[in-house]
């Protein structure tokens, strides 16, 4: 079974700050068979946004940012929002993950905040976190 996942941002910047945490191991098996990501324009430009505000603390360039979302974009399966779910979470933020998610029809949002995405099981979703994530994927 290949899941169908949204990564919050909070997931992408763990696992460029860190090559010890399950966020770096999530990033390291992009591509591969076991999940696919989802993206929308919005999304990437939040991921692009606060990746080059924390590129220096996160040892990046900008081009290296830059190769990161490349990749995201080109393993990632883009989909466009035709219908806003806002606001339905407290941060907007977090609804740009929601609609991605309900418009891939993803079964999980991968995130560090699982307060923050209360109530998306509404929508037939899960948030977990990357660890949890990767043990269900290992099983």
């Amino acid at each position: 079974m290949t899941y169908q996942i949204v990564l919050d941002t909070n997931v992408l910047i763990a696992g460029l700050r860190s090559r010890r945490g399950a966020s770096f191991e999530l990033l390291s098996r992009l591509g591969g068979e076991a999940f696919e990501i989802n993206v929308s324009v919005p999304l990437v430009l939040e991921y692009a946004a606060v990746a080059r505000e924390h590129a220096r603390e996160l040892g990046l360039t900008h081009a290296d940012v830059d190769d990161v979302l490349n990749y995201l974009c080109a393993v990632g399966h883009r989909r466009q929002i035709f219908y806003l779910w806002r606001p339905f979470l407290p941060d907007p933020q977090d609804d740009m993950v929601l609609e991605v998610a309900v418009e891939a029809g993803c079964e999980m949002i991968i995130t560090f905040n699982l307060r923050d995405f209360v109530g998306v099981e509404q929508f037939g979703l899960r948030a977990i976190t990357p660890g949890r994530f990767l043990a269900l994927l290992d099983r």
